[in-house]
């Protein structure tokens, strides 16, 4: 979009912050979009996160202040669409250069109904996010009187079942592209809002059916599977229950993995407690330790609930973040369950923790030896 093409717009959060820039991508209805304003840290990869399902109902902000330079593509994208309510960047690239860019950033925005605002003063708003919390805010060319008003009627993400609005409507299958001397192990994959890089990594390892987040226990062992695994996924998982039941009757009987919100459901399932963050944990650079080992990883990150560290149930903690020792990972002793509330796929961010699939694989395959 250049530069004559720009309209004023502003943002405004529900304790009444004002932030003032230029309307970007799609227009909303009534010149307001609204969401929970939540802020990433990743310095590239900006089209993976808008296109992670994990922040359905949220408002993105991008600290880096430099984002589209690269462009957008159809090989990095994370699901079918964009969920995300908005973006929020400091300075939108008027130009993108690089030899796999298909598109603009701002042209994905439009394509897919995604409003956007640039010129707002980033470092401010994170600043106030991280003081104060995850806030309702709401942008656009509206007024600020219409804007505040909008900001102040948000619901944010607490006690709405954003899972329902990001699964597959029916199952599908992805083929097996590992390599193998014998048959393909089957996994199940619950779709809560799974990234296709996560996806890549199974399929590595078997073959996946994936089903929607609804799925009964029954029918998941109906396709006898060797493993199951629980995808990431958006919001809060106290609002998904028909999850957290199907997760309790199929551990004990088959092989379990979790990411994110994966893995906050399994907690679920054995009696932990899960909070709401302040303002979540989003980026590319937080660092991990496994307690057993004392080694230390530096993962991707995007969530803001997390597993209670002192109501655990029969779950017992494997992983914490070294940042505020929130609990990033868990195991059930005597059970063939364990979860991670950290990306081990990255996508974007780093691959350390990627041997948390290789776990997988190992703990499905000795089942089946």
């Amino acid at each position: 979009m250049n530069a004559t093409a720009r309209r004023e717009a502003a943002l405004v959060l529900a304790d009444g912050s004002v932030f003032e820039g230029e309307a970007i991508g799609a227009a909303p209805p009534d010149g307001i979009a609204s969401g929970e304003l939540v802020f990433n840290t990743v310095l590239t990869g900006y089209q993976e996160v808008l296109t992670d399902p994990s922040y359905a109902g949220q408002i993105i902000t991008f600290t880096n202040p430099h984002i589209g330079n690269y462009g957008v593509n159809a090989a990095d994208f994370e699901s079918r669409r964009p969920f995300c309510r908005g973006l929020v960047v400091r300075d939108l690239a008027r130009r993108h250069s690089n030899w796999r860019a298909e598109a603009s950033l701002d042209d994905l925005l439009e394509r897919y109904g995604v409003p956007g605002i640039a010129g707002i003063d980033t470092r401010r708003l994170t600043r106030l996010i991280r003081d104060t919390g995850a806030l309702p805010g709401a942008f656009g060319t509206a007024s600020e009187q219409a804007l505040l008003a909008a900001a102040r009627a948000e619901p944010g993400t607490d006690g709405v079942d954003l899972v329902a609005e990001v699964t597959t409507p029916e199952p599908y299958t992805v083929r097996f592209a590992g390599a193998s001397d014998g048959r393909p192990l089957r996994i199940v994959a619950y779709d809560y809002g799974i990234k296709r890089t996560i996806l890549r990594h199974l399929a590595l390892i078997g073959e996946v059916e994936v089903v929607p987040a609804a799925t009964t226990a029954a029918d998941v062992l109906g396709r006898e599977p060797d493993g199951v695994f629980l995808s990431n996924g958006p919001g809060d998982p106290a609002v998904v229950p028909y999850a957290v039941e199907a997760v309790g009757s199929l551990i004990g009987k088959v092989p379990v993995f979790g990411i994110c919100l994966g893995h906050q459901i399994i907690g679920r399932a054995v009696g932990a407690a899960t909070v709401k963050l302040p303002f979540g944990h989003h980026g590319g650079n937080h660092p991990v330790r496994e307690l057993d080992t004392g080694q230390i990883d530096i993962t991707s990150q995007n969530h803001n609930f997390a597993v209670h560290p002192d109501q655990l149930g029969r779950a017992e903690i494997t992983h914490v973040n070294l940042n505020d020792g929130v609990c990033e990972g868990l195991r059930v002793p005597g059970e063939r369950v364990f979860s991670v509330q950290h990306h081990p796929e990255a996508g974007p961010g780093p691959h350390e923790a990627g041997r948390h699939f290789d776990d997988f694989a190992t703990m499905l395959r000795n089942g089946v030896s």
